[in-house]
């Protein structure tokens, strides 16, 4: 996919802040009970922080497709945000997956969600896609960015100081935090996608790295719901895919997860034989390793994937898929 199609052209819309421990959910509900919540005079009150950090969780919420844009609003000049079906999904309080953000597979399933077309976070998504480096500095990443920004054609370029601040919330969302006597609490604790571990730091060089290959908390039915949405938003209507474009193509989970062909398989595996309940299944055609499912609609089968995770089968699936023997191939 590309990066013009992956994402917007939107860049430095975080006002600096990184998601926080509970924005995701704050914007959710605030947007539940006041789709004029952000536009309010009053929603530094409501929503107890300042002006900043309000845009900011608005921006959050919009990234990771918790909320919306209002589409009956009237009024082009006013932001009026309204929940999105997979907000309601994940965090209503009374039905919702994962009201409170107990599980890391919510932490992994809203990494996709902020990476997944179309994306509000073009520099994370070339930084993910596209970036190859074993160990980089901070200065790599952000050029190799700015080159993968200039590719499309069709966007207007962003001041180079936008680049560093999405290049900056990039690394203060998922790499350790770097304890020096001007850091916060807040700084240190208060970003739960460091959580995955998606980006490390050498001691012995001082650069960071991706961390490539199999992650032990990446939940199956997370990848294999990512797998399906990717395809319901870029191939709707495909009943199969190949599971090397899974892992290859710009967009998609394996880049996202960074996780190669065999490491996606492994990963798909348990949720296809313990979730899927004969509607998704793991074959090689012609030598090939591939997904096929039943009917021509990724999406629905994509969140009943997630509805038996969070739901009835939630314990016994992570039970048994924790029994699985790692490295069983595809079938």
């Amino acid at each position: 996919m590309r990066l013009e199609d992956a994402a917007h052209p939107t860049f430095a819309r975080h006002e600096t802040f990184h998601p926080r421990y509970g924005w995701f959910r704050k914007a959710y509900e605030a947007a539940c009970d006041n789709s004029k919540v952000f536009s309010d005079p009053d929603a530094t009150v409501e929503l107890g922080v300042g002006k900043n950090m309000v845009r900011s969780i608005k921006f959050w919420g919009l990234a990771a497709k918790l909320i919306e844009d209002d589409p009956c609003s009237k009024n082009r000049h006013q932001s009026d945000v309204v929940p999105t079906r997979f907000g309601h999904l994940l965090f209503n309080l009374e039905s919702g997956w994962d009201p409170y953000m107990e599980d890391t597979g919510t932490l992994w399933l809203l990494h996709w969600k902020l990476l997944s077309p179309r994306s509000l976070l073009p520099v994370w998504w070339v930084a993910f896609n596209e970036f190859h480096a074993v160990e980089f500095d901070v200065e790599e990443l952000q050029l190799a960015c700015s080159g993968g920004i200039d590719t499309a054609s069709s966007w207007q370029s962003p001041r180079p100081s936008s680049l560093t601040k999405d290049v900056t919330a990039l690394m203060r969302t998922y790499a350790p935090a770097e304890r020096t006597s001007r850091s916060s609490i807040d700084d240190i604790l208060d970003c739960p996608l460091r959580e995955l571990g998606l980006i490390t730091r050498s001691q012995a060089t001082e650069k960071h790295r991706f961390t490539i290959g199999t992650k032990a908390t990446l939940p199956s039915a997370i990848a294999t719901y990512s797998v399906l949405d990717y395809i319901a938003l870029s191939d709707p209507g495909a009943n199969t895919v190949l599971l090397s474009r899974m892992a290859d193509e710009p967009g998609a989970p394996g880049r996202a997860f960074r996780l190669n062909e065999s490491e996606l398989a492994e990963t798909l595996r348990p949720a296809v034989e313990l979730l899927a309940d004969g509607d998704l299944a793991l074959s090689s055609h012609a030598g090939a390793a591939q997904l096929a499912w039943k009917g021509d609609d990724p999406s629905s089968l994509a969140e009943i994937i997630l509805d038996r995770y969070f739901r009835a089968d939630f314990d016994l699936a992570k039970a048994q898929m924790a029994t699985l023997p790692i490295g069983a191939g595809v079938s």
